[in-house]
């Protein structure tokens, strides 16, 4: 669903996506579904969205009895193994309770599965419940993700790394395994708009994710000019790449699009148009909602296939 005619003229790549936090819904009585029956029917959504032409799909990691998506990358690999097209990754990991090199090695292995469509969009974790989970204070919050940032960014060269810190144990000149199909796993950092975090991630060259639902403009509008003018100042990197989520107000500029979600039916909520405009290339997440659409403990029923 990229827009050839805006990539061809040196302006945005638009693609269009959808990210989910797996929330357990009610069946046709008012009951909640099971764990094992929300599972599954994530599966068929995400099956559904490369049916139906979107660029990505996204599972944001939670570790609570309504949003049981601990192993997002899992069910991931199952979508993977059933799609082509689509774009698979985190929405967002949280890298500061987990291991970067497992990360990496669980989404590069999600690469492999799915023929080299994985990405991965780190995060602090706004939601804090993974901490205690994995034996993490949360007064070390910012190193912990400072370091584990740092560690990725090495491992994301697939070359013997060696690092230290105080978070977890030094490697020296070893190499990780598997590498990704293309060289390099696209990665993003999810950032809640403030300046520190926005220069982090140019910093490491990650793309930013502006993961700030129903942000004022004002917010919206200095993460990303401190974004551009951090990109602009590095000589090394080409140019930041930003995505955007419905409900945020973009970044004005004189290049401006539209985007929808797809239409209401469950299980997506359609949301409403946003007119935006970022750095190459552009990415629109509409977020997931079935509580608000009519769930059943059947799966979803498919559209109609659509050409891409």
């Amino acid at each position: 669903m990229t827009n050839p005619s805006i990539g061809q003229t040196g302006g945005a790549d638009i693609t269009l996506g959808l990210d989910t936090f797996g929330d357990v819904t009610n069946d046709a009585e008012g009951k909640p579904l099971s764990h094992g029956q929300t599972i599954r029917h994530l599966v068929e959504e995400g099956v559904l969205a490369d049916r139906v032409g979107l660029d990505h799909f996204g599972i944001g990691e939670h570790h609570t009895d309504t949003m049981p998506l601990s192993a997002a990358d899992v069910v991931l690999a199952a979508i993977a193994a059933r799609t082509s097209h689509i774009r698979l990754g985190s929405a967002v990991t949280v890298i500061s309770s987990d291991d970067p090199v497992r990360v990496f090695q669980r989404y590069a292995t999600l690469d492999a599965v799915s023929g080299g469509r994985a990405e991965v969009i780190l995060g602090r974790g706004s939601s804090t419940e993974s901490f205690p989970i994995f034996g993490y204070d949360l007064s070390d919050y910012e190193e912990l993700f400072e370091e584990k940032l740092s560690l990725f960014a090495e491992l994301l060269q697939e070359k013997p790394v060696t690092w230290s810190g105080n978070t977890r144990a030094s490697l020296d000149g070893l190499s990780i395994y598997p590498h990704s199909e293309s060289g390099s796993i696209p990665t993003w950092v999810g950032v809640g708009g403030s300046p520190e975090s926005v220069i982090r991630t140019a910093r490491y060259g990650f793309s930013l994710m502006l993961a700030i639902i129903g942000a004022r403009r004002p917010a919206s509008r200095r993460s990303h000019s401190c974004s551009s003018r951090r990109w602009r100042s590095s000589d090394s990197l080409s140019g930041p790449s930003a995505s955007m989520r419905p409900g945020m107000s973009p970044p004005p500029t004189s290049r401006r699009w539209r985007s929808s979600c797809p239409p209401s039916k469950p299980p997506f909520e359609a949301c409403p148009g946003s007119a935006v405009s970022a750095p190459r290339p552009v990415r629109a997440s509409c977020v997931m909602s079935a509580r608000a659409a009519r769930c059943t403990s059947d799966p979803p029923k498919p559209w109609p296939a659509r050409s891409r």
